[in-house]
């Protein structure tokens, strides 16, 4: 999460928020395919990076991966504890996280970077450079637009981005894009997936 307003605006709205989204049943079905695909190829801990309510570091668990979630908000890592005590959660900032160099196999950042700014996002993205192994591989949930601009999100501002701009953020971070989806829906934000590979 971006600062401590943002932090601020999902404590004072966790509840609804894990009512509305906490749980696999709102997940869209090309995203569920698109993050067990890539956790599938995972080798090693894989770190839910802004994991929230946890239903995803759940299920990347009960598919087999070992994974852990980190958030900053304490309501978010209370209701994961709680409602799956098998898996470690912990409250924790993406921009530091409590893991040696070199010694993560994936990071999931499903939405937790929107509330960035441009000029900030370079500190998580290099913070998930750090901590993945050579090879790791990373991918990003994210809303997607033409340009790099904000937008009025139901909790904070948040950010939308292009493709291409994010994937230049990723390379000066120590990645190589791998591959990358849009999906646009009536009605809905588009939406878009990047996955790289640290180089280590």
């Amino acid at each position: 999460m971006a600062n401590e307003a943002s932090r601020a605006a999902y404590s004072g709205r966790a509840t609804e928020y894990i009512d509305l989204l906490g749980s696999m049943s709102s997940v869209h079905p090309s995203d569920l395919q698109m993050v067990s695909t890539w956790a599938s190829d995972v080798d090693g801990v894989l770190v839910d990076a802004g994991c929230g309510p946890g239903h995803w570091t759940n299920f990347l668990a009960e598919q087999g991966s070992s994974a852990r979630g980190i958030d900053q908000v304490p309501e978010f890592i209370e209701h994961a504890a709680m409602t799956f005590p098998a898996v470690a959660f912990a409250v924790g900032s993406i921009d530091s996280i409590d893991a040696a160099t070199a010694s993560v196999g994936g990071v999931l950042s499903w939405y937790s970077l929107i509330h960035y700014e441009p000029g900030t996002i370079q500190g998580p993205l290099r913070e998930f450079s750090r901590v993945l192994q050579p090879g790791g591989t990373l991918l990003v949930g994210f809303f997607e637009g033409d340009a790099v601009e904000e937008f009025a999100h139901a909790v904070a501002p948040a950010y939308r981005w292009s493709v291409d701009a994010l994937s230049a953020e990723l390379h000066s971070a120590g990645f190589d894009v791998l591959e990358s989806h849009v999906r646009k829906t009536a009605g809905e934000r588009s939406q878009a997936t990047v996955s790289a590979v640290s180089r280590g």
